[in-house]
């Protein structure tokens, strides 16, 4: 993302583990984990919706750290349907977000990831946003947030998502009466509207300051 950009990695529980991390100016406020879009479709940590989350987080503070899932790039292992692939988000929680305020953020599939580790993530830490971006609910079972995370969540989709159809992220927030950000005549992957992404989330951090 930049030349300060750290390269790491770690032995998650497949294997290595390959993750970037930026750091903000100052104290950071916190850190945020980043989780990218289906692996066997393209989905990496370098994807630029993820990118542009890690840049939002940063200019609010916070300590950005994203990962390669299972399989992809030098992570080690093979894709688990979501299954490993949220124990490899508490994995990286683990191993370089063990102390102070935690940030979960995901786009697609990395979306229905944060949801699934959060299960078990919300009880134990102080998670103080959650950012979720073209979750994929027309493709997996999604489930519901935490009832009481709901005002530190941001779920934005675009009208016009052709990967996963507006009408199935709302029957999945529907019946949790989350409410759900629409971002008029934009796709899946927000072509053209990645400063606009950025400026949303920006202001959904700064109000959860």
């Amino acid at each position: 993302m930049n030349a300060q950009t750290e390269r790491l990695e770690f032995a998650g529980p497949a294997g290595r583990i390959q993750v970037l991390r930026d750091q903000p100016e100052g104290v950071p406020v916190g850190t945020a984990v980043i989780a990218h879009p289906h692996p066997l479709f393209g989905g990496t940590m370098d994807n630029k919706v993820v990118q542009t989350l890690a840049r939002a987080f940063v200019q609010c503070g916070w300590t950005a750290v994203r990962f390669n899932f299972r399989g992809v790039g030098t992570s080690e292992g093979t894709h688990d349907e979501g299954r490993g692939e949220a124990l490899d988000l508490q994995a990286v929680v683990d191993a370089y977000a063990t102390e102070g305020p935690l940030a979960l953020a995901g786009f697609s599939f990395g979306a229905f990831v944060t949801v699934s580790a959060l299960q078990s993530l919300w009880s134990g830490r102080e998670v103080r946003a959650i950012v979720l971006v073209g979750t994929a609910a027309a493709r997996f079972d999604v489930p519901p947030l935490p009832a009481d995370s709901h005002d530190r969540a941001l779920a934005l989709h675009g009208e016009v998502d052709d990967t996963v159809p507006l009408a199935a992220a709302l029957d999945w927030a529907r019946p949790q009466s989350l409410p759900v950000t629409v971002v008029p005549g934009v796709g899946h992957f927000f072509h053209g509207q990645l400063p606009l992404l950025k400026s949303l989330v920006v202001r959904h951090l700064r109000a959860q300051a």
